[in-house]
């Protein structure tokens, strides 16, 4: 028995996928890990950190400052003034609200820079505040 052009072209349609929802769900996924990654954000140096064998290892360290053995306090890849830690640190902190503080100092850093750090720190609503150390 031979089919009509009618059949015959109906068969051909039910043979075809619809791509289009499979495209929206990988885009949508796509969108959904790019929003949630959380991306590495470094405080602009190196510095040579002093070795403490009960350091512990911090998760959530979202604002970074370095303090080189110059005293020079570094803060998302630029040079800040120890006047201007607090301002800047106030502004981090309103981004990411749940973000801890670490100061990486190196070890022949000055302590009464630290200290200024700190300060601004604790001044600036921060009161989880850590120092960086090689474990």
């Amino acid at each position: 028995m031979r089919k009509s052009p009618i059949n015959v072209m109906q068969d051909d349609e039910e043979q075809n996928i619809d791509m289009t929802p499979m495209l929206d769900v990988v885009f949508i996924m796509l969108i959904f890990f790019i929003v949630t990654a959380s991306f590495v954000k470094e405080a602009g140096i190196d510095v040579n950190r002093p070795d403490a064998p009960t350091a512990v290892k911090k998760e959530r360290a979202n604002i970074l400052i370095a303090i080189n053995d110059a005293g020079e306090i570094w803060i998302d890849k630029r040079r800040i003034d120890v006047r201007a830690v607090q301002a800047n640190i106030e502004r981090l902190k309103a981004e990411n609200p749940q973000g801890s503080v670490v100061i990486q100092a190196d070890r022949k850093a000055n302590v009464e820079t630290l200290v200024k750090v700190m300060d601004a720190s604790r001044a600036a609503g921060a009161y989880d505040v850590s120092i960086a150390a090689n474990e």
